[in-house]
């Protein structure tokens, strides 16, 4: 079977003003991802990586081109597509859980039912005990893994990761990534 990718970039090019009239973070990019892939985007510091995410997440709005995830143009962020910061981008003043909760709030997923979806992830990630921890209370590693748990609550149909495994150790980003490559085999729509 033959499927429409999933996110179609097609001559992107994000400018950010400036006193030289604006210089591009990214120039002309152009991808399709189909269901189920991993792409990722390498280059030097500075090179536009985290600004094409942020394009494709909603969060900025492209200068030129074109960015479609499922056939429909991204003008605003949207909860088919969530996204892991290099910062990890909690909410201080929540606990844990409330963070990993925040998300399934917005979609309506209250209480009871979304206590089993958070011990779920607060398992994957290996965060266990750690439900009524604020953000300062924990290593900069737990903080990212709080991150990613967040993000993967939702079940979004896309995750853009921007350097998600940076702070944690070598043994918890190789589990970290198996646990993500299993997921993406098992959670895969029809």
């Amino acid at each position: 079977m033959n499927e429409a990718p999933s996110v179609v970039v097609s001559g992107l090019t994000v400018s950010y003003p400036g006193a030289d009239g604006g210089r591009p973070a990214c120039r002309d990019v152009s991808f399709a991802a189909r269901r189920g892939e991993f792409i990722g985007i390498v280059g030097s510091s500075g090179c536009g990586k985290t600004t094409l995410l942020n394009a494709i997440a909603g969060f900025i709005k492209p200068s030129g081109g074109l960015i479609e995830v499922n056939g429909v143009p991204v003008t605003h962020p949207s909860a088919a597509v969530t996204m892991v910061f290099q910062s990890y981008a909690l909410f201080p003043w929540m606990t844990v859980e409330k963070n990993l909760t925040f998300g399934l709030r917005m979609k309506g997923i209250r209480g009871a039912k979304a206590t089993p979806i958070v011990a779920k992830y607060l398992a994957m990630t290996g965060l266990q005990g750690t439900e009524r921890l604020y953000p300062y209370q924990l290593s900069g590693g737990m903080q990212q893994r709080v991150a990613l748990a967040r993000a993967l609550a939702i079940d979004p149909q896309i995750v853009l990761m921007d350097e998600p495994f940076a702070a944690v150790d070598l043994q918890t980003r190789e589990d970290l990534q198996d646990e993500l490559a299993a997921l993406t085999g098992t959670t895969q729509r029809s």
